[in-house]
């Protein structure tokens, strides 16, 4: 169960909006949000993270999203686009990271209905990841030698405070997954870089004596994970091995769509300070206009918000809606990319035909 934020602000969602394929899936996921569908009291903040306003705004609409964010410890983001020429806007999701100062991204993989896994794989993967510094905005340069040849250079750090930060959360959602907390880093490679990581999850398993602890090197974990029994684990990772692993585990459950991606703030007594959900994928130029993406990522990216709210009846509504999303699709109600025939509209209103039924018959039950 998560962390409840305390604030009364705390029902406002800070939503930012995106850019082709993400935006259509952002308007899908509000409606799943509908205050009056969920019965939860929920109010929305909205920023333009679109290219065009990011670059029209010199990125200060992003730097206003986050500030908003601290604010209200709550917000959902449509995938947009990162120009790669250099010297323009770059990426939003690094200044929205440094700005709420979030340490640990968490992806989910989940066994879908009627989608066939990886052999062996059906229990939850958990993949908490580092969600600064790193490999990530290192700085990079090169020199010649005297020989003619070329020396590339990358100078990286990793935060303390990042470090255990990864290490306490990754054991925190196992026990309350019931789950394993497998894998680690390379610490025998780079004992002072890595091994301070390795340090903070021994220290974090010696508090939590109670979850499975099975440390590996990263490339054994990658390894391990190919002849996994099926059993849930939570893999705490460096940021470049998170990002580079989180995209094989979705996989290994055969599509990212069951998949929402969080992003997470702490406080100085580690709870969570701000919460800020996603997608997993990108922008998807090809299926914009054509109403045929899978809005499912997007909607469980909503979810995943309410139980952090004030509101007490949130956390029922998030199951409803985690709930319709997974029956829905597995009697075949699903978009072209999970063999179903829906639309992007289709199935969203099935979600929340479905969400309201939930709702109507619980609260006639008393739930």
């Amino acid at each position: 169960m998560a962390e409840r934020l305390d604030s009364p602000k705390k029902s406002t969602i800070v939503v930012m909006h995106g850019d082709q394929t993400g935006e259509e899936l952002l308007q899908q996921a509000l409606r799943v949000l509908d205050p009056a569908l969920l019965r939860v009291e929920l109010s929305f903040i909205h920023f333009d993270l679109s290219l065009e306003n990011r670059r029209a705004t010199a990125n200060q609409v992003v730097y206003d999203a986050a500030r908003a964010m601290c604010e209200t410890g709550l917000g959902l983001k449509a995938a947009t686009i990162t120009p790669e020429k250099p010297g323009d806007v770059g990426s939003p999701n690094a200044i929205l990271r440094d700005e709420i100062d979030g340490k640990v991204i968490l992806r989910i993989g989940r066994r879908l209905p009627r989608v066939h896994p990886m052999a062996g794989v059906h229990a939850p993967i958990a993949v908490v990841r580092m969600a600064v510094d790193d490999a990530y905005g290192a700085k990079e340069w090169r020199e010649q030698t005297p020989d003619g040849d070329e020396i590339a250079y990358r100078l990286s750090h990793i935060r303390r405070s990042t470090s255990r930060a990864v290490a306490e959360f990754s054991f925190q959602l196992a026990e309350r997954m019931g789950a394993r907390v497998f894998g680690g880093p390379k610490f025998t490679v780079s004992p002072i870089y890595e091994g301070m990581f390795k340090e903070d999850l021994d220290a974090a398993a010696a508090r939590h004596p109670n979850v499975p602890y099975d440390p590996q090197l990263i490339d054994a974990t990658f390894a391990l994970l190919l002849k996994t029994g099926g059993e849930s684990l939570v893999i705490p990772t460096l940021n470049r091995d998170g990002d580079l692993l989180s995209d094989m585990v979705l996989q290994m459950f055969g599509s990212i769509a069951g998949s929402e991606s969080m992003v997470l703030a702490f406080d100085e007594a580690d709870q969570i300070r701000v919460v800020m959900a996603e997608a997993p994928h990108g922008t998807a130029p090809t299926l914009e206009g054509k109403n045929i993406a899978n809005p499912m990522a997007m909607i469980l990216a909503g979810a995943a918000l309410l139980p952090y709210t004030s509101d007490p009846r949130a956390e029922r509504a998030s199951r409803a809606i985690y709930e319709a999303v997974f029956e829905a699709v597995h009697e075949g109600k699903a978009t072209v990319d999970l063999g179903g025939s829906m639309t992007t509209v289709e199935f969203t209103d099935e979600v929340i035909r479905r969400v309201g039924a939930k709702l109507e018959v619980w609260e006639g039950l008393g739930r």
